[in-house]
């Protein structure tokens, strides 16, 4: 069982993550809702087996572990949270735009494109290094 509750985490963080980096708005929400649920799967398998309610009443069965429950309550809202602030920015996106995707904004593609002619302009320069270097080595080659 503990086996098959790993594969189910690790298959929600996969779809999460995959949903996660596509381009679209609501995908994006719906992957940190997978996410929020791979969080509460693995809180359940860390929690470990079902016990006794933690209550002190002298039994001598071992008690469940309040800690992961209360985890698990936390996560829940936090995710409820941050689904919902999500919605809201996507509906707001999808009022002014009329449009879900989430696009790529003018500055960032300047400051690429300003580092991809630096790095241009590098690969120019340790070319040009290493044409000087080769003929330096043939003038030393030459007078012996």
């Amino acid at each position: 069982m503990i086996v098959i509750l790993a594969v189910v985490v690790g298959m929600l963080f996969t779809g999460g993550t995959y949903l996660l980096l596509q381009r679209t708005l609501t995908r994006t929400v719906l992957g940190l809702a997978l996410y929020g649920h791979a969080v509460n799967v693995l809180l359940l398998l860390a929690g470990g087996r079902a016990g006794a309610p933690p209550l002190v009443d002298g039994s001598t069965t071992p008690i469940t572990d309040p800690l992961t429950e209360a985890m698990a309550l936390t996560s829940i809202v936090i995710t409820f949270g941050i689904g919902a602030f999500l919605l809201a920015l996507a509906y707001r996106s999808w009022t002014l735009t009329g449009d879900d995707t989430a696009e790529d904004d003018i500055e960032d593609r300047r400051i690429a494109q300003y580092a991809h002619d630096q790095y241009e302009e590098e690969l120019a320069k340790l070319a040009e290094l290493q044409e000087l270097d080769a003929l330096n080595d043939l003038e030393v080659e030459e007078p012996s």
